[in-house]
């Protein structure tokens, strides 16, 4: 299995903008699909993003289009988040992910999923 560890998370004001890292060891992410997820206190693990392997096809959830960019770098080994325009309702979690070689229905759905990363902390103030 693939490990993966995320950095990148901080403390900023609204309108900030965070990069968020993953790298991944133990095999390569050349041929798999990636995704980032997100998880507030309270609330369930949501999806964010996801990365198809070849053709690096973006998908995301409405409420980060066109503030967030997902992108990887195969010979890094590394998925990235790119978060612009931040808003205290993204402050969660987040959380990345290598999805399975089947999935089984929607890219959203975490069951699609195998190795996850530890998350970093996100964290926007109005």
């Amino acid at each position: 299995q693939v490990q993966l560890v995320e950095s990148g998370g901080g403390s900023v004001q609204a309108g900030a903008s965070l990069r968020l890292s993953c790298v991944a060891s133990g095999r390569t992410l050349s041929g798999v699909a990636m995704g980032w997820f997100r998880q507030a206190p309270g609330k369930e693990r949501e999806f964010v993003a996801h990365i198809t392997p070849t053709r690096s096809i973006q998908s995301y959830t409405d409420s980060v289009k066109g503030r967030f960019t997902i992108s990887r770098d195969n010979a890094k080994n590394t998925v990235y988040l790119q978060m612009n325009s931040l808003k205290p309702e993204d402050t969660a979690v987040y959380y990345c992910t290598s999805a399975k070689s089947v999935m089984t229905g929607n890219i959203r759905f975490p069951g699609n999923y195998d190795s996850w990363g530890q998350g970093t902390q996100v964290t926007v103030a109005s």
